[in-house]
């Protein structure tokens, strides 16, 4: 079995693949908002670097041929040094629906988490409701399988896989809670229907014609008129702040004149 400077199994250079999925951040980090790099910031610490480098590597040159994202399973073909494609398998605790009940019930009565996921956006203190709950939104433990003969963990071919996912979780952060068994049109209608629940507090009631007949024509609930202010003395800034000379003899009566107008009583017809 061939074996690379680095110690671990080197099939030689991949078959050069047409058509592959490639990651669209060819230099530098990849994974573009915070929950894509949580993940990869997971995969950094428990995962050999020097692997997932060559992985880094197979994701931009485009080695993987396919991806597909279900409940519990990340199922992937990638290309290697053999004719064949290596199958690849990742998987993950997928979350009971009782959990995800009080998950989305927890998540509702956070009118912020609500109104983000709502808008298509992962609110970044979901990892909390999630640890209250004491589960994890994203896998600390990943069960990961690949038909290669590199006996590395990760092995370049999941590397490559886990990258290209994590850039799939920039396009769409659901496939993250998808991945934990619940689907974006299912969280998003259960937000929904709880806010509904809950009512809404600017609703007006349909009430049919028919019923209001007899008061149609009457008037309706009446504006509440605000309660005046008391009068202060109308030249108070007069007699703070010294006016030049003769301005107070002229400005006077004028202000007394305004504070009559305000007093006198309002017109009730």
């Amino acid at each position: 079995m061939p074996v690379g400077k680095d110690g671990w199994y080197d099939g030689g250079r991949p078959i050069a693949v047409e058509g592959g999925l490639k990651a669209r951040t060819q230099r530098g980090t990849i994974g573009a908002s915070w929950w894509s790099r949580r993940f990869i910031d997971i995969l950094e610490r428990v995962c050999d670097k020097g692997r997932l480098a060559r992985g880094r590597t197979y994701a931009r040159k485009g080695q993987v041929l396919s991806l597909e994202l279900a409940a519990g399973l990340v199922s992937a073909r990638v290309q290697g040094s053999r004719p064949d494609p290596y199958e690849v398998a990742v998987r993950v605790e997928v979350y009971a629906e009782a959990l995800w009940a009080e998950l989305e019930a927890a998540i509702a009565g956070q009118a912020v988490h609500r109104a983000k996921l709502l808008a298509g956006e992962m609110p970044t203190e979901i990892e909390e409701v999630f640890a209250a709950m004491g589960v994890d939104l994203f896998p600390r433990d990943l069960d990961m399988e690949c038909s290669c003969p590199d006996w590395g963990f990760p092995c370049k071919h999941l590397s490559a896989v886990l990258y290209l996912l994590a850039e799939s979780f920039d396009d769409d952060p659901f496939l993250v809670l998808a991945w934990r068994g619940r689907t974006k049109e299912r969280l998003l209608g259960s937000l929904a229907d709880d806010g509904g629940a809950r009512g809404d507090p600017l609703a007006v009631a349909d009430v049919p014609f028919a019923d209001r007949l007899a008061d149609f024509y009457a008037a309706g609930a009446s504006v509440r008129r605000p309660e005046r202010r008391a009068a202060g003395a109308p030249d108070l800034l007069l007699r703070l702040f010294p006016p030049p000379e003769g301005l107070a003899h002229q400005l006077g009566p004028a202000y007394i004149g305004m504070a009559a107008d305000l007093e006198a009583p309002a017109d009730e017809t």
